[in-house]
């Protein structure tokens, strides 16, 4: 093979349409063995794939057609294939050639020309083909049907209405219980193509054909057993036991060699799971999905960056699954920035009081580093690691602090916005350390660590002596300030536009400190300067605004103004840093795709796509069903549309009955119908929802859950679509403590 690709080579070379033509008319006088015509084309071929427009040459390609040799004959319809759509005015020259074609003794043949033919979406090949293919959907060849059966989507994406009223897609059905393993998984993989349009057809799995996939898998491709088991998702258990069953027939791949069948085996649990109610079966799925999950971390760099995103949505939904495997997201030094950042995020998932001491230590080296991004991420790592794991917030202090004495502008930076949210999650704790803060305040140029500052100034102004002189000394840039910073994505995975507000800040905190030191005739210069700036001589309205309720507050009742303003502040978690839980469970539902490395749900990035999740049935968990979330499919426009009241009357649409006669029940789905029955339903069963898609919230351990009206609309970030580096007030009794299975520490 490898000689026949070095002969090969010196075809591609740019040739002239005058000298092509020349040498295929020169073949057809001497050429009893076809080598001439077979070494033009070949050239023709090659100059097609350097992106040459062989297009003028389509009348001279066309007569090659009838040529009885093979490899002649796969070029000519490579060469339709390229320009046959653009030659709507000539394909039909070719049409009785491919009639001929497929009703060829040779197998080869006969899938080679409908193949082509579907590559052309003309109408006058469309039509030549629809009698073609359905005979080749029956073909007694394996290799037709399986190749018929692609056909079948590519001609359905042409014209998806036609291709219902002719019955392909109930003939795409039967084709899944076809005896041969690659017939049944190109169907699935066609069926499924069809059922994720917005517009195509509800395509549900009943248990009878899911058993049939599962027993086709072993004998399938890696391909086919990735279309197989991605179809399983399809299929909705009516029972408890009816989950269990098949988890344990797909748990066997796991062990896979190609990671695309791993992490798709994965999805295939995950979505099992939330159909099982029995706990010893759920935690033993979980330990088996750990090691292989770890393994595609021994891959390159590319491979482990997609395993790593998939990792990151699936322990916050299943944290038991890599408990114990923290130490093999530690970083390497030759890791690439962006492999390194997401293990850097997947360490403090995993973090919890037994590990904290290990992840700590990791964390202090990688704040060495030379590299900015990555730095800034390891500090505000060992902040974040403080709030999270209360035992270890000792350490994570003094390491801060540690860090701060360097006096690297980054470094100190990030400290200083990280022990702002130190001091919110443990007020009265830590204040000891506010003086190494205050003598690193000139280093402070960036406008987030500058906020945090003033805020831990104006917060702490009864116990810092010289606040007055260092506010004011900040206050003198007040109307240089910018009112609204955009913080760089790298610095907040998840929140692309931060507002970072420092003359908020500066306003809040002269204010604080005039409450505190209402007699300092300082502080009332310093604040009656500050509130003028802000209500005469900026522009942001929500500053002036503001500044106007601080004055009158100040001026009318000081008393309630201090109430207000040095009220309790709530403490902070980092319960919220993880990604609302419709929008985790839905992206489980596209685990090892596009969709799971974006974080972001297919039907927002891709046209026409149809959105994925849960469906209600008996076994769904109580909690999980309370919650679910429709995915309304489109409504598909009504053939004719009357308006009533004065004027012409709109003529109706006259019957067909030729259509009326032979259109097969069930064949256009109207998803806006509430009793809709599924066309792919081998067996009949209804089902409940399918492909419609319902969202949902799992509560598979009984914790009190609430619905989210949009749950993935604002997920954005190159690293992460949710709010990992902002940590919010804990809402009163609203712990989820019971929530064994999600939140393990």
């Amino acid at each position: 093979m490898s000689t026949q690709q070095g002969q090969d080579a010196k075809f591609f070379q740019r040739g002239k349409i005058e000298e092509f033509r020349a040498e295929l008319q020169a073949a057809e006088a001497k050429d009893k063995k076809y080598q001439k015509r077979k070494t033009v084309l070949k050239k023709i071929v090659a100059n097609i794939t350097m992106g040459n427009d062989m297009s003028p040459l389509f009348h001279d390609v066309i007569q090659c057609i009838g040529t009885p040799l093979l490899e002649i004959k796969k070029m000519v319809y490579l060469f339709l294939v390229s320009y046959g759509r653009s030659k709507p005015d000539q394909i039909h020259l070719v049409i009785p050639s491919f009639l001929q074609d497929c009703s060829d003794r040779n197998p080869l043949i006969r899938a080679l020309a409908i193949r082509t033919m579907s590559y052309i979406p003309i109408p006058v090949v469309t039509e030549a083909l629809s009698d073609q293919l359905r005979h080749c959907l029956k073909d007694r060849d394996p290799y037709v049907r399986k190749t018929a059966a692609i056909c079948v989507a590519k001609v359905y994406t042409a014209d998806p209405r036609k291709a219902e009223r002719r019955g392909f897609v109930e003939l795409l059905r039967d084709l899944l219980i076809d005896d041969n393993a690659t017939v049944v998984s190109n169907a699935v993989a066609a069926l499924s193509e069809i059922g994720d349009r917005q517009d195509g057809v509800i395509f549900k799995l009943n248990l009878t054909i899911a058993n049939r996939l599962l027993a086709a898998l072993g004998e399938s491709s890696e391909w086919g057993q990735i279309y197989i088991l991605d179809s399983l998702l399809r299929y909705v258990p009516e029972e408890h036991t009816d989950a269990e069953v098949m988890a344990e027939r797909v748990i066997v791949q796991l062990q896979h060699a190609n990671s695309a069948v791993v992490l798709t085996s994965i999805k295939v649990l995950l979505y099992l799971m939330n159909y099982m109610d029995n706990r010893r079966l759920i935690d033993y799925i979980c330990r088996k999905m750990g090691p292989p999950l770890v393994t595609l971390l021994s891959s390159g760099p590319e491979v482990q960056y997609v395993a790593l995103r998939n990792i990151l949505l699936i322990i916050q939904r299943r944290p038991t699954v890599l408990k114990n495997d923290v130490k093999a997201f530690f970083c390497k030094y030759n890791d690439p920035i962006y492999v390194k950042l997401a293990k850097l995020e997947i360490m403090y998932r995993l973090a919890r009081e037994e590990n904290a001491r290990e992840v700590l230590a990791e964390l202090e080296e990688y704040a060495s580093e030379v590299d900015v991004d990555f730095v800034r991420k390891a500090v505000r790592s060992i902040g974040r690691l403080a709030i999270k794991v209360e035992p270890a917030a000792d350490k994570c202090i003094e390491s801060l602090l540690k860090l701060i004495e360097t006096k690297v502008s980054y470094v100190v930076q990030e400290a200083v916005i990280v022990t702002k949210d130190i001091f919110r999650r443990y007020p009265g704790k830590y204040e000891g350390i506010i003086p190494s803060l205050c003598e690193n305040l000139d280093a402070l140029d960036e406008p987030e660590a500058k906020a945090a500052m003033v805020w831990i100034l104006g917060q702490f102004a009864d116990k810092i002596d010289n606040v007055d002189d260092l506010l004011d000394d900040l206050v003198y840039s007040f109307l240089d300030e910018p009112a609204e910073v955009r913080i760089p994505p790298s610095f907040t995975p998840g929140l692309s536009e931060t507002l970072c507000q420092v003359q908020l800040a500066l306003l809040t905190a002269v204010v604080k400190l005039f409450i505190y030191k209402s007699q300092s005739e300082m502080t009332k210069a310093l604040v009656h300067k500050v509130l003028k700036w802000a209500t005469e001589d900026v522009d942001n309205p929500d500053l002036r605004d503001r500044g106007f309720m601080y004055w009158r507050m100040l001026a009318m009742n000081p008393a309630v103004a201090a109430e207000i303003v040095l009220a309790e502040k709530p403490a902070i978690t980092t319960d919220s840093d993880r990604m609302d839980r419709g929008a985790l469970d839905q992206l489980l539902l596209h685990t090892g795709t596009l969709g799971s490395i974006y974080h972001k749900n297919p039907e927002t990035f891709i046209r026409n796509a149809a959105g994925r999740a849960l469906v209600d049935s008996p076994a769904l968990n109580a909690n999980s069903r309370a919650v679910l979330v429709t995915l309304a499919r489109p409504q598909l426009p009504p053939i004719s549309i009357s308006v009533p009241g004065p004027g012409p009357v709109e003529p109706t649409r006259p019957s067909q009955p030729d259509d009326a006669a032979n259109k097969p029940d069930l064949l256009i789905v109207e998803p806006s119908r509430s009793d809709e029955r599924d066309l792919l339903d081998v067996e009949g069963d209804d089902g409940a929802g399918g492909d419609s898609g319902e969202g949902y919230l799992d509560g598979d351990d009984g914790a009190p859950v609430t619905k989210a009206a949009d749950p993935y609309a604002e997920l954005s970030g190159a690293f992460g679509g949710y709010m990992t580096d902002v940590p919010q007030p804990v809402a009163g009794g609203g712990s989820r403590g019971g929530d064994l299975d999600d939140l393990l520490f």
